[in-house]
């Protein structure tokens, strides 16, 4: 049996935060979570395999509410570009929760890199499926 309400969330991790950001501005999605997504501001550096850029300024039109989890410790978003994020949402008046996880880097949700946060891991699934139940739930 095979059960849908016809609601549709979308995550992404690093590269594929980024995608959620981008695709969550262009297609109509109920709910986003972005976890760590870089370049959702400012521009890949110069020597980066793949050429990117901000897509913050399509925040008017974000389709859905927004969860993003980041590390405290994180370059790339940087602290500095959350809070541009952050700034874009407040002023387009869009629902948003953010989260910041200090000691965590990078990939700080992968369990097979040296920056896993198991706490913090664990704190995020939570999050995320509180998120999807109070947006996608029928």
């Amino acid at each position: 049996m095979v059960n849908a309400n016809g609601k549709v969330g979308v995550i992404g991790y690093c590269s594929g935060g980024r995608q959620t950001y981008l695709s969550a501005c262009r297609l109509a999605f109920d709910a986003a979570v972005d976890c760590y997504g870089a370049f959702v501001v400012g521009s890949s550096p110069e020597g980066f395999p793949v050429k990117m850029e901000a897509v913050v300024g399509l925040t008017g039109d974000l389709s859905g509410p927004l969860l993003g989890l980041f590390g405290a410790k994180d370059k790339a978003p940087s602290p500095e570009h959350i809070a541009e994020i952050e700034a874009a949402l407040k002023e387009h008046g869009k629902t948003y929760e953010f989260h910041r996880y200090g000691g965590a880097g990078h990939g700080f949700f992968a369990t097979d890199r040296t920056m896993y946060r198991p706490e913090a891991a664990t704190d995020v699934w939570q999050r995320i499926w509180t998120w999807f139940d109070r947006y996608l739930a029928s």
